[in-house]
């Protein structure tokens, strides 16, 4: 799958990884051939791979503080949703978080999670296949798992 199709299999969803919207997109791309659901698992990956970098996962929760009112940081998961719901934004908004921040920061807000973005290929393979799919991807999506993306963290 190129790039554009991705992004525009993604702009379908509107701009928000809800459930409805992800479930509109499962189905539309179960009715596709099993290797377009492939490449869909592929490209999601990568882009959240990339997105998977020290100076986002280490910006706090927009909305939230601590008990003494610091910063509250982003767990691992909360980091995975937070990029899913970048990607859900769209590529204009995927492209601008790499030279602004500020931008990616936006969606570390508690209003936005893009977590039913990750279940999209699964369901779009099983509703075209009628199994489950026990997949793996090139790039690794989970946060902390881009090693150029965190210096800090190699060994």
């Amino acid at each position: 799958m190129t790039w554009a199709d991705f992004w525009a299999l993604i702009a379908t969803l509107d701009g928000e990884a809800t459930d409805e919207s992800c479930r509109r997109l499962a189905e539309e791309l179960s009715r596709r051939d099993v290797p377009d659901i492939v490449g869909l698992a592929e490209r999601h990956a990568e882009a959240l791979h990339r997105l998977d970098q020290e100076k986002f996962g280490t910006l706090p929760v927009a909305d939230l503080t601590t008990r003494d009112g610091g910063p509250f940081p982003q767990s691992s998961d909360v980091f995975l949703y937070t990029r899913c719901a970048v990607v859900a934004a769209g590529r204009t908004v995927w492209e601008s978080v790499f030279s602004d921040v500020d931008r990616f920061a936006e969606y570390t807000s508690t209003e936005y999670n893009g977590e039913w973005l990750l279940y999209v290929p699964d369901r779009a393979y099983e509703l075209a296949t009628g199994k489950e799919w026990d997949r793996s991807t090139r790039y690794c999506f989970e946060s902390y798992s881009n090693r150029d993306g965190w210096p800090h963290l190699r060994h």
